[in-house]
């Protein structure tokens, strides 16, 4: 196979797929110098290398020229999800491995994690995320942050407000998060319900990208007990404000490639094999050479135009999961290579 690549493959991008003896694509991937990729294979200089251990399985190997590094990535993309090679783990998910937040319907609104959005359970979803046990940890402070509750969804409500529901249930003692603080006790009537909406509406905004308030105050207490030599509560703190972050960095991601990344991406290809791609929402909606003529450029126009016509149908930070991969590929690409931004073009 060495010397079948050495001699055959140029140095330009493109795709590869490492086969099975039985013909089973058991991985595929990319380089913008394919022959160079596919050499170094084979100068693993270990037996526990990934590049040595997916050689080990491959009795062939084939690859596929694209006009750009850019064609490439999404051509790869699209080749895994296609065939699902066993040796890839890299974007070879599928929907139960997305997360989403949403905010219940009723009273007392709560946060939860979710698989994907279902029936009329709730007012509102983001998402999709990668990674849901992060999300639930992130999650579980911005509620403790914000006094949210966490309890079953069909718990009773009793608000300060409604002291005539007390006269027929009296308050009694039962919620802890209240009890230590965490929580504003909606069911145990320690809030009313302007109060509790109103932290609410702290929530959404954070979860918007419109306030940094609850980061802002868990830096606070961090700060004050660093400065009263409480460092075990800092430092616990410190941790609790780094999920935080964490999960604005993640709504900014999305919020970065769902507001922004829409627009004609002209890339420069190989042996000027230039390429137009028409992106919406982060997701490559049409691709195109160059036009050349003037009619090439019309019928590109009046594509265009019709792509970002069209009303979308999901919630404006929503993205349906089997375009979350693309999103985030092309989200990536773009933070990388600021200045390929310079290459778009928006159309009115």
């Amino acid at each position: 196979m060495r010397n079948f690549v050495k001699e055959s493959a140029a140095d330009r991008p493109g795709t590869y797929r490492m086969l099975s003896s039985t013909g089973e694509v058991v991985y595929v991937g990319k380089s913008k110098q394919v022959r160079t990729r596919l050499l170094s294979y084979f100068r693993c200089a270990y037996p526990e290398e990934k590049g040595a251990r997916i050689l080990r399985e491959a009795e062939a190997i084939d690859w596929e020229y694209t006009p750009s590094e850019f064609a490439a990535l999404l051509q790869e993309l699209r080749l895994i999800k296609h065939l699902r090679p066993r040796l890839n783990v890299k974007m070879k998910r599928d929907g139960t491995n997305y997360a989403f937040i949403k905010i219940t319907k009723g009273s007392a609104p709560k946060l939860a994690v979710v698989r994907g959005p279902s029936g009329e359970d709730a007012a509102v979803y983001y998402g999709p995320f990668v990674g849901a046990q992060r999300i639930e940890e992130a999650l579980r402070e911005l509620s403790d942050v914000l006094m949210l509750r966490d309890c079953r969804t069909d718990m009773k409500m009793h608000f300060s407000d409604q002291q005539e529901l007390f006269q027929l249930s009296p308050r009694t003692p039962g919620c802890i998060r209240y009890e230590i603080g965490k929580c504003l006790g909606p069911c145990v009537g320690g809030c009313s319900v302007a109060q509790y909406d109103q932290r609410v509406a702290l929530a959404r905004a954070f979860l918007d990208g419109a306030t940094d308030g609850p980061i802002e105050s868990l830096r606070d207490q961090m700060n004050k007990a660093s400065e009263d030599l409480q460092f075990e509560r800092a430092a616990s703190l410190r941790d609790k404000l780094e999920r935080l972050e964490n999960l604005r960095e993640n709504f900014s991601r999305l919020r970065f490639a769902v507001e922004q990344l829409s627009f004609v991406y002209t890339v420069k290809g190989y042996e000027k094999e230039d390429r137009v791609y028409v992106v919406k929402r982060g997701v490559v909606r049409a691709e195109m050479p160059k036009p050349r003529t003037s009619a090439q450029r019309r019928r590109l126009e009046a594509l265009a135009r019709d792509i970002f016509g069209s009303a979308p149908e999901q919630p404006a930070l929503s993205v349906p999961t089997h375009e979350i991969d693309e999103l985030l590929l092309l989200s990536s690409w773009f933070r990388k290579f600021p200045k390929e931004m310079t290459k778009t073009r928006q159309v009115s």
